[in-house]
């Protein structure tokens, strides 16, 4: 298991007229998780794409159990629980500055060929740096 967190203030333009999180705005911040979690390994969408690799996914769930209101502290925690192969599925907590669970959920992602237009296995590149965290498996 690979975790890493990050933490997002809720911004005004985030909340709806009771001033909470409007709940397709979690999608954005299961993005932020995911994309801070790929820089943890000194990677990026953008080097992926620019390597001819899409990440589009193909699956959203989320649970909500508190909403988070207009300036909330976020901690996003994003978890890699398996290696990847063509599929990578993260799972996210997210919690307030009061330590307070607001929303959990899951992605998963393909990775994308794009000259073939086509799913294609994980860039041995992106297997390198994560494979130490998962000893364990083959």
């Amino acid at each position: 298991m690979i975790e890493h967190s990050t933490s997002i203030r809720v911004r005004y333009s985030e909340t709806d007229q009771m001033k909470y999180v409007y709940y397709g705005n979690y999608a954005a911040y299961f993005e932020v998780g995911r994309a801070e979690w790929l820089r943890k390994f000194n990677l990026s969408y953008k080097t992926m794409e620019d390597n001819g690799i899409m990440l589009p996914a193909i699956e959203l769930n989320v649970k909500y159990h508190k909403p988070a209101i207009y300036d909330d502290l976020l901690q996003i925690t994003t978890k890699l629980i398996k290696l990847p192969q063509v599929k990578i599925e993260f799972d996210f907590r997210i919690t307030n500055q009061k330590n307070e669970l607001i929303t959990t959920g899951k992605s998963i992602l393909v990775f994308w060929d794009m000259k073939r237009n086509r799913p294609t296995k994980a860039p041995q590149i992106f297997l390198d740096k994560i494979k130490p965290f998962f000893k364990t498996q083959n």
